[in-house]
């Protein structure tokens, strides 16, 4: 049975960081495209950041690109999403996924085979 179960959401002044973590059983975080989403109210899942491949290469979203850095521990199993300079814009739900079985980062959620629970960032200005 794959959990994914994500922490470190909370509330954050603008310009300030966070680190979010995602804890996974069941499936290998090396061995899969895992990828770091978020929702706002109103707007689609879209997906910010994924980590994938022996190397651990990366992928992001123009909107976080230097702000946002997502990285994964083997021996822990566990994936995370470094964010700072926050900004109000980032306030959503976060959600970590997982494409099991492939190298190749789709941007749409509907690919992803897991999902944790998600975690609520809120940015105040």
């Amino acid at each position: 049975q794959v959990r994914l179960v994500e922490s470190g959401g909370g509330l954050v002044q603008a310009g300030g960081s966070l680190r979010l973590s995602c804890a996974a059983s069941g499936l290998t975080v090396s061995s899969s495209v895992m990828g770091w989403f978020r929702q706002a109210p109103g707007k689609e899942r879209e997906l910010l950041a994924a980590v994938y491949g022996s190397g651990a290469s990366t992928y992001y979203t123009d909107s976080v690109k230097g702000r946002f850095t997502i990285s994964r521990d083997n021996a822990k199993n566990t994936l995370y999403l470094q964010m700072s300079s926050l900004k109000p814009e980032d306030t959503a739900v976060y959600y970590c996924a997982a494409d099991q079985d492939t190298n190749f980062v789709y941007t749409s959620p509907r690919q992803y085979d897991y999902w944790g629970q998600g975690t609520q960032v809120t940015v105040s200005s």
